[in-house]
């Protein structure tokens, strides 16, 4: 694991960064996402999951619009560890409340390649939940299928490394609240 980038590195960076979405377009996607979430759950009460750090943000956006009853709790799991590169899940914090019979909605910031969510899915439904849904800012445009399916998404990028609305850059940058992908002179290490 690389040390602490620079404030000079941050800065460039920044500086050099593209914006796909600002943020009224993140907002937009937000208010559509909530709209839908709240149709498909307006007869239960979910346990809903804010997979950490970068579900943080959209959960935030998307709780304040809920219209249904949940329970709140979050878990962490990482492949990334402060890099712009993943690696194996690492577990930081399982969920507290017990996961059997309910109807779990997980919440996190991107859909990439999918193999997060897909182990964190499977942990919930051997935790024994009944049904397992995700909702996702954005997701990414591989050009192939990823391990994963979202069942809500606010946006979907090209196939860039993105930060801000939750996901960072070596764990800075996740307050924007406009979505930036690295310059395409910036390396991804």
């Amino acid at each position: 694991m690389s040390g602490q980038p620079s404030r000079e590195e941050l800065e460039r960076v920044l500086a050099s960064a593209d914006c796909l979405h600002d943020a009224a377009t993140i907002e937009a996607a937000v208010g559509r996402m909530a709209s839908t979430i709240n149709h498909e759950y307006r007869e239960l009460v979910p346990l809903v999951l804010v997979v950490m750090n970068g579900g943080l943000l959209p959960a935030g956006w998307l709780l304040s619009k809920f219209d249904f009853l949940f329970e709140l709790d979050y878990l962490h799991a990482t492949r990334y560890r402060g890099q712009t590169i993943g690696d194996e899940l690492h577990w930081l914090a399982k969920p507290r409340k017990s996961l059997e019979g309910r109807d779990v909605l997980l919440v996190d910031d991107i859909l990439d390649e999918g193999i997060t969510l897909r182990e964190i899915n499977a942990y919930c439904r051997q935790e024994g939940a009944r049904s397992v849904r995700t909702a996702v800012l954005v997701q990414k445009d591989l050009g192939r299928p990823a391990s994963a399916t979202a069942d809500f998404v606010g946006l979907t990028v090209e196939n860039r490394y993105v930060f801000g609305c939750g996901m960072d850059y070596k764990e800075h940058f996740r307050h924007l609240p406009a979505l930036y992908a690295l310059g395409r002179t910036e390396k991804q290490s």
